[in-house]
């Protein structure tokens, strides 16, 4: 069994799926979080490991991309394909909350949009997407237990990366905690195909004070992160 981007068979694929949008960085989690992994796709350099956490539970990681159509693609294909039902984007995000700073944990229980995505299915209206709430709850649990860092609430899936029009600004004024690009598309998948997804980002750029991580800081920097969510699966 295969799909036009994913080489994986039927069964390479634990139920709860851990989706970075980097595939350098989908390659790290395996390299420092698992054991007895193993590469199960490589399509597109979309790379994809199914290995063992250290309190040996099967899981699996898999680089998204960038961008709502293309971690919709791999979402869908995983969700309705591969009978996986959990996955947990696990992501970077720019703030400027100044209630946090770089590396804070900020959980996506709510994503708006300034997407298009959700009229191709035909919908007459504004479809909001929201994270699964025993995730969400379970994440928020372990992260106290660990004594990170963190805010709940909505974020910003964005299409664009460049802000020329502030964009980012006028979603700010409602409350909006974060712009990504990515737990919009995830969240809409998972709705349609009932199952569950929540999104986890670190702060990797906060506007509001110039600070921001280095390439490589964003690569392997998110250690806590990824720590809770593993925690999930």
């Amino acid at each position: 069994m295969s799909t036009p981007h994913n080489r994986a068979n039927k069964g390479d694929f634990a139920k709860t799926v851990l989706m970075p949008g980097d595939p350098n960085r989908a390659k790290w989690i395996a390299e420092n979080f698992l054991h007895d992994y193993k590469l199960v796709n490589d399509v597109r350099g979309i790379l994809a490991y199914t290995g063992y956490t250290k309190n040996n539970k099967l899981i699996s990681v898999m680089a998204s991309g960038m961008g709502i159509p293309s971690i919709a693609i791999y979402s869908h294909e995983l969700f309705n394909e591969y009978g996986v039902e959990n996955i947990i984007r696990v992501g970077t995000c720019g703030t400027n909350d100044t209630d946090l700073d770089l590396l804070d944990i900020v959980v996506g229980s709510v994503a708006s949009t300034d997407s298009n995505y959700a009229k191709g299915f035909g919908i007459n209206g504004t479809l909001s997407a929201g994270a699964d709430f025993s995730l969400t709850r379970k994440a928020v649990e372990e992260i106290e237990k660990k004594g990170y860092r963190y805010k709940v609430g909505n974020i910003l899936s964005s299409d664009i990366f460049y802000d020329e029009n502030g964009i980012y600004s006028s979603f700010e004024k409602f409350g909006i905690l974060a712009v990504e690009m990515e737990a919009y598309g995830l969240y809409l998948e998972a709705m349609k195909a009932k199952k569950k997804a929540l999104t986890l980002l670190s702060v990797t750029d906060h506007f509001a004070t110039q600070k921001k991580l280095t390439p490589e800081e964003r690569q392997t920097g998110l250690a806590k992160m990824i720590e809770v969510a593993l925690e999930l699966a």
